[in-house]
């Protein structure tokens, strides 16, 4: 798929509710990339803006960073913006940190250490869904 739009960090950022910095933050660790330019300063496109939005909405939920980094590394069929293209969902908090769930052929898959590990009597969950607000 094609990248479409120009956004620098800052914009991003703002969209996403965090600081530029914390942008150029995320794609340094991996979580999200500069689709556009790679050099500085870093151009993403907006497909990368919703990737920081998925990124948000995780973090938003008590996932973990590691966490999020390892579920961009374990799919790498869904392409250059895996974190939108999967059906992913998030466990409820019971004291815990939330775990991330994807939704596949009919299964759950739990992130773990070792990778997707199917569940078999997956716990309640709710899918991770882009929603963009209007300013009032």
């Amino acid at each position: 798929m094609k990248p479409h739009g120009e956004f620098l960090a800052g914009a991003v950022g703002e969209i996403a509710g965090v600081s530029g910095t914390t942008i150029g933050q995320w794609a340094r660790w991996g979580y999200i990339r500069a689709s556009r330019s790679e050099a500085v300063p870093h151009v993403y496109a907006f497909e990368d803006v919703l990737e920081a939005l998925m990124v948000k909405a995780l973090l938003d939920r008590g996932v973990s960073r590691m966490m999020i980094r390892r579920a961009v590394a374990q799919l790498p069929e869904y392409g250059d913006w895996p974190l939108t293209e999967a059906q992913l969902a998030t466990t409820a908090p019971n004291g815990r940190r939330p775990r991330i769930i994807l939704r596949e052929d009919g299964g759950a898959y739990a992130l773990s250490p070792r990778g997707w590990q199917r569940m078999v009597a997956p716990p309640p969950y709710e899918d991770v869904r882009l929603r963009l607000k209007r300013a009032r």
